[in-house]
């Protein structure tokens, strides 16, 4: 099948900004004419990371931590952004070392993902990360944040935990099962 043109951008402008995001109105013409005005947020365009952590054989390490979106605390694994200069390997490694105190021998990767690619541009690099050694890192979080190790053979359970409620996380968690199964 012949894949479509994507549409051409007649104009681009910043209609919000705030500290952290912004937001662009853009113009585009469809390959059968149509017009529209989509808006989007603009991505720093590095990324971010997901990582998760074995402890041991049987065990992953979550963290719960505040979500100001859901004004609540959820349970999840380590993430955060790429940093300038960074390879998502080396931020993973990173993210782990401020948010659980351990480094990582071995990352593998699972998958690079999106989230709501019609309105963000963004890309989240998810890692299995296996070899653990204490190692900490300041990291940038108001609060520490509460390690919650999982046993795996509890996965279905950890599935339906009223404060696992994030689609990056529960993707996470399928794919290192299904990754563990091959």
């Amino acid at each position: 099948m012949a894949r479509k043109p994507v549409p051409e951008i007649l104009q681009r402008q910043i209609v919000a900004r705030s500290r952290l995001l912004r937001i662009e109105a853009v113009d585009l013409r469809f390959s059968n004419g149509v017009e529209r005005q989509f808006e989007r947020m603009q991505s720093s365009g590095r990324g971010a990371v997901m990582v998760v952590p074995f402890i041991d054989d049987e065990t992953l390490m979550l963290v719960r931590e505040y979500a100001a979106g859901l004004h609540n605390y959820q349970l999840g694994f380590p993430k955060g952004l790429i940093d300038p200069g960074e390879t998502p390997e080396q931020a993973a490694n990173r993210e782990l070392k401020e948010e659980i105190g351990f480094g990582a021998q071995e990352l593998i990767p699972l998958k690079s993902v999106t989230m709501a690619p019609q309105f963000f541009a963004a890309t989240m690099h998810i890692f299995i990360a296996r070899g653990l050694y204490p190692e900490q890192l300041e990291g940038d979080e108001p609060e520490p944040l509460e390690q919650v190790p999982w046993l795996l053979s509890k996965a279905e359970a950890l599935l339906e935990q009223e404060d696992f409620t994030e689609a990056r996380s529960i993707a996470a968690l399928l794919m290192t099962l299904r990754e563990l199964q091959r």
